[in-house]
């Protein structure tokens, strides 16, 4: 039995266009002669659909669409099956009405052959809001040139049900466990499982342990591709019946690959990539297609000459390419000489366009206008955020009119403490960086200026020849620059120190106590505290966040704003 693995990029809601990708794959499948296409979990929606899942002319659009591709694939392809994501409507008055499914397309028909279990409901989840879980576990039989063979079919989470790997707990279900008994000859999982730090490592060893447990090999499917907060990875593979990885599809890009059932393949050598490698690829195809999806060419990012904004506009660039990539700078009184010419010194390396706009006289008239009409004197923090309001106000004017994806260059560590300006610095379309703590910023810029980023920097058409980044950016003392000799560290403890704190408060959920005994004092750990509570408001209106660790402050942070402080 021969199956093709596609690992599909679909863009969400977009039914028509996801079928017609899925159609298309039938014939190069056809020419491989295979028997069986795999696609992702919910690969007719693209994923994650969320409240689209709730209109109905689009859940009984589907049903059309397969009733299409049933008849195409069957007239032009005889007896090739496709497996596909669906919402599997349910008829009845209970809600949710909808199943996450697997259909199975062949003979010019469709029919429901497996649908998902555990519904996760942790992090960016909340399936339990459109979907229903299904009882028990499916597997289906397949008759190839006068063999019979039994598949087990899972949905991306019903394989993550082991707590010493995944962490998290005990699931009441357990597919893997109920399917010991079917007697299968082979375990097929299709997923839609973003990236975060370790998912790889983690999917892994999750797969290998079903695939020893069952004593069968697993084909994992993978969705491929950004959407909105959301990065998915690929790195759709096979393991065998021991655990071990026979075949390995591609990082972070569509990708395709032939496997028979009978076919014994020597263990792969696995392309290992570094984490922080990883961590590239992941943000520049975030920003890449969330701008292609969302209808922009180009990028617009305000350049200061600090490490954070050279961070995003090399990433922008690498995305949508150098010619697609404008810099603003907007130097006011504060702004040193040396930051002027790390800016102009990046565009040079990027080879991207750069225009200066300096903003002195604008905040002399913002001054004036204040005394003359209401004797105001603007004086301290209020002075530096109308600073970067303007900054703002500038960007998101450009941006309007040249039709910009105007990119925020905040960083982790100061969306959680405050450290940013609403309708200033945080202003943007999306939050490239808003997932990286300042001092992975600096390890990522690091690893750019090395040796060990030539290969991606030339695959991304990146400047090899030189320090991209540049020592002067990466040596230099973060500083916003709203003031004279301003310096990060006056308002805030070193980001060394600060983001072990926020580590500790916002993926590990550490309390005082536990905070205390590693080491921080309590005074420091309550102040922080206090930070990230008074910065809520602010966060609630920050531009999607590329989300990159297991808990980022986006879609995926839950917190009031009104809470007591």
């Amino acid at each position: 039995m021969k199956f093709f693995l596609a690992q599909l990029n679909p863009i969400v809601g977009d039914l028509d266009g996801n079928a017609k990708k899925i159609l298309n794959l039938a014939d190069t499948a056809y020419s491989n002669s295979v028997d069986m296409v795999l696609t992702p979990e919910l690969s007719l929606w693209g994923y994650p659909a969320k409240d689209l899942l709730l209109k109905k002319n689009l859940v009984e659009r589907q049903y059309t669409l397969l009733d299409q591709l049933s008849v195409s694939i069957h007239k032009k392809y005889g007896d090739l099956s496709i497996t596909v994501g669906i919402a599997e409507k349910i008829d009845d008055s209970f809600f949710p009405n909808l199943y996450n499914s697997i259909v199975l397309i062949e003979g010019g028909e469709w029919k429901t052959i497996a649908r998902k279990i555990i519904l996760p409901t942790y992090e960016v989840f909340d399936e339990k809001r459109y979907f229903r879980s299904e009882d028990k576990v499916s597997v289906i039989s397949k008759k190839i040139k006068h063999k019979t063979y039994k598949l087990g079919i899972t949905i991306c989470e019903d394989l993550w049900v082991n707590e010493n790997i995944e962490g998290r707990g005990i699931h009441k279900e357990n597919p893997i466990s109920d399917l010991k008994n079917k007697k299968i000859d082979l375990l097929l999982n299709l997923s839609a499982s973003p990236y975060t730090f370790k998912k790889l490592e983690l999917r892994n060893k999750i797969s290998s342990f079903a695939a020893k447990y069952l004593q069968v090999p697993l084909v994992y499917i993978n969705q491929v591709g950004a959407n909105d907060d959301l990065i998915f990875d690929g790195n759709s593979f096979i393991v065998n019946k021991n655990g071990s990885k026979i075949k390995q599809l591609k990082s972070f890009s569509e990708d395709t690959s032939c496997w028979n059932i009978n076919e014994n393949l020597n263990l792969e050598v696995e392309n290992k990539c570094s984490e922080i490698s990883s961590v590239f690829d992941a943000l520049v195809l975030g920003v890449k297609d969330y701008a292609k999806k969302c209808g922009f060419r180009s990028a617009l990012i305000g350049l200061s000459g600090g490490i954070d904004s050279a961070l995003v506009s090399v990433i922008a660039t690498a995305a949508l390419g150098n010619e697609n990539i404008y810099c603003i700078s907007m130097p006011s009184k504060w702004s040193s000489k040396h930051s002027k010419i790390d800016a102009k010194d990046l565009v040079q390396r990027l080879n991207i366009v750069l225009k200066t706009i300096s903003i002195e006289s604008i905040m002399s008239s913002f001054e004036d206008s204040f005394i003359e009409s209401i004797n105001f004197k603007v004086r301290g923090i209020t002075d530096q955020n109308i600073q970067s309001r303007i900054r703002g106000t500038l960007l998101m004017a450009l941006a309007n009119q040249e039709k910009h994806l105007l990119l925020s260059t905040g960083n982790k560590s100061e969306l959680a403490v405050g450290y940013c300006t609403l309708y200033g610095d945080m202003n943007g379309g999306l939050s490239v960086i808003g997932d990286l703590y300042k001092t992975n910023v600096f390890k990522l810029c690091n690893w750019l200026d090395s040796e060990d980023s030539l290969e991606r920097r030339k695959a991304y058409k990146l400047n090899t020849r030189v320090k991209i980044i540049g020592d002067s950016i990466r040596n230099k003392a973060p500083s916003a620059e709203l003031g004279p000799n301003q310096l990060d560290s006056d308002s805030l403890p070193p980001y060394s120190l600060l983001d072990k704190i926020l580590k500790g408060i916002i993926e590990e959920k550490k309390d005082l106590q536990l905070l205390e005994q590693d080491g921080h004092s309590k005074e420091q750990i309550l102040k922080i505290i206090s930070l990230i509570k008074k910065a809520e408001f602010k966060r609630k209106q920050a531009p999607p966040i590329l989300k990159l660790s297991s808990q980022s402050l986006g879609s995926d942070w839950r917190v009031p704003i009104a809470i007591s402080n």
